[in-house]
C-alpha cells in the first residue's frame, strides 16, 4: 500500500500471526458476529451484508455486491462504505485469532470506482502481532478474487476485554447479547470495532 504511516509498521520485535487451534477451518463461513452490524448483520436493511470466510493461516476471504442504497456518487459506491467493507474484512480476522479487537487505525487507498451492481471480492491477512497490537493489510477487487485492485487497506486492531464494550454500548443491546444463551454468538458479537 503506497503511504503507509509509521503507525502502521510493526515493530521490530513483532511475532508472525498464529492462528488459534479452536479457529474455524479454512472455507468455514463465520457468519454475522452480531445481527444489528451495518457491515456483516442479517438486521440492517441497508447493511452490507458481508459474507466472510475463514481462510488458510491467518486470513480471511470476503465478498458484498454495492447497492444503491450504498452509492455516494450516482452509480458508484460511496467511499465510507467501501472503508467499511475493508474494515468489516480486517475485523473478522479476530475471529481466526479468538482475540476481541477494535480498530484503532485504518488507512484505505481508493485505487478504482466501484459501481453498483458490483460484488466486491475482499482477502485480508494478520501481517504481525505485538502486544495487544495486531497489525493487518486487505484488498478488494472487482469482478472476482483475481480482477482489478479497487480498494486496499493496512489497519492496526487493538486487543480489548468486553468491558470496552460494555462499558461505552446502550445498554438494551449489550443485555440481549450477553444474554443470547449461544455461547459463540455471544462471545462472537464483542469481537470487532469501537
Amino acid at each position: 500500500m503506497s503511504g503507509t504511516s509509521p503507525a502502521l509498521q510493526p515493530p521490530a520485535d513483532a511475532l508472525k500471526p498464529v492462528r488459534h487451534p479452536d479457529a474455524p477451518e479454512p472455507g468455514e463461513v463465520l457468519g454475522a458476529h452480531y445481527e444489528q452490524c451495518f457491515g456483516c448483520g442479517g438486521a440492517q436493511p441497508h447493511g452490507l451484508h458481508l459474507e466472510a470466510r475463514a481462510g488458510e493461516g491467518v486470513t480471511v476471504t470476503a465478498e458484498f455486491t454495492v447497492r444503491p442504497a450504498h452509492q455516494g456518487a450516482p452509480g458508484l459506491a460511496h467511499g465510507g462504505v467501501l472503508a467499511s467493507a475493508l474494515d468489516e474484512t480486517l475485523g473478522s480476522l479476530n475471529w481466526l485469532l479468538r482475540t476481541i479487537a477494535v480498530t484503532g487505525r485504518l488507512e484505505t487507498d481508493f485505487v478504482r470506482p466501484v459501481p453498483v451492481g458490483t460484488t466486491l471480492y475482499l482477502e485480508a491477512e494478520v501481517t504481525a502481532v505485538a502486544g495487544r497490537k495486531i497489525f493487518s493489510t486487505a484488498t478488494g477487487r472487482i469482478g472476482g478474487p483475481d480482477g482489478p485492485v479497487a480498494v486496499r487497506a493496512d489497519a492496526l486492531f487493538v486487543e480489548v476485554k468486553v468491558e470496552h464494550f460494555v462499558h461505552h454500548g446502550r445498554q438494551e443491546e449489550i443485555e440481549a447479547a450477553m444474554n443470547d444463551p449461544d455461547q459463540v454468538r455471544r462471545a462472537r458479537a464483542f469481537e470487532v470495532n469501537p
